[in-house]
């Protein structure tokens, strides 16, 4: 563990710094994120997500990559009702799908379960983290259980450079 305030390499669980003392009791405990207002990165999302294409559970997998292709979609969200359940995506498509008979599967056996998600008034910033994070390229937006977007990594991007393109607030 790196100690906060010289980092120093210490032991996983030591209490202090064996460097400088420093107390590492809470330098592992997750603090609150500062909120960010930077011009382009302190956006929220609501500028940049797209409206969720929705599918459920027991659709065949077949009708699902029907339905990519047909509308252009690179992830469907998979909701039971209202409540998102997991995500499907062209990566699963390719990656899991490859080689078995489309019509014998529904999504759910090839879905991302629990995804991880993003909230409409995080920002930029957080939704660049946890794509770069978890390796992800879609991130549903969900308001209480409730899908309400899905933002791209592509979307980010290109928003970013529209941005440092042009001069003023974008």
């Amino acid at each position: 563990m790196l100690c906060p305030v010289c980092r120093h390499d210490n032991f996983e669980g030591e209490d202090t710094c064996e460097n400088c003392g420093a107390d590492l009791r809470t330098a592992d405990i997750p603090q609150p994120a500062t909120e960010y207002h930077g011009r382009i990165l302190g956006e929220h999302l609501e500028a940049l997500d797209h409206e969720p294409a929705v599918v459920e559970p027991g659709t065949s997998v077949a009708a699902a990559i029907r339905r990519m292709h047909a509308d252009g979609l690179d992830c469907l969200l998979v909701c039971e009702g209202d409540r998102l359940v997991g995500i499907f995506t062209d990566r699963d498509a390719v990656a899991k799908v490859a080689g078995k008979r489309l019509d014998s599967f529904d999504v759910r056996d090839f879905m991302t379960p629990d995804p991880v998600v993003l909230r409409a008034d995080d920002t930029l910033a957080v939704a660049i983290h946890k794509m770069a994070v978890g390796g992800f390229r879609h991130i549903p937006i969900i308001d209480g259980d409730r899908p309400v977007g899905v933002v791209a990594a592509p979307d980010v991007f290109r928003r970013i450079a529209l941005a440092a393109g042009r001069p003023g607030p974008v």
